[in-house]
């Protein structure tokens, strides 16, 4: 699953607030990024219901900042992630 999180999401913690769920899940390899425009990309890949928890908090009112929206698509994974990194 990659997802793009836009609202108030850089300079907040968010993606280390996103690799805590992520390792919190468990079962889950892949990045949070900030992007040049203001958005976080999240990459996960791992058991479809896991990603699916990622991605409700991902929605969710736990996150830090303000999220306004999420997009994400969903691919097969491409593999080659160790552990869930903050980039």
């Amino acid at each position: 699953m990659t997802a793009w999180v836009r609202g108030e999401v850089q300079g907040v913690g968010f993606r280390w607030f996103t690799r805590a769920a992520a390792l919190r899940i468990g079962g889950l390899v892949g990045f949070a990024l900030n992007l040049g425009d203001g958005r976080v990309q999240v990459v996960a890949e791992g058991r479809k219901g896991h990603c699916e928890q990622l991605l409700e908090w991902l929605c969710g009112d736990d996150t830090p900042g303000r999220v306004e929206g999420v997009t994400e698509i969903w691919d097969a994974p491409r593999g080659g992630y160790r552990g869930f990194a903050i980039r």
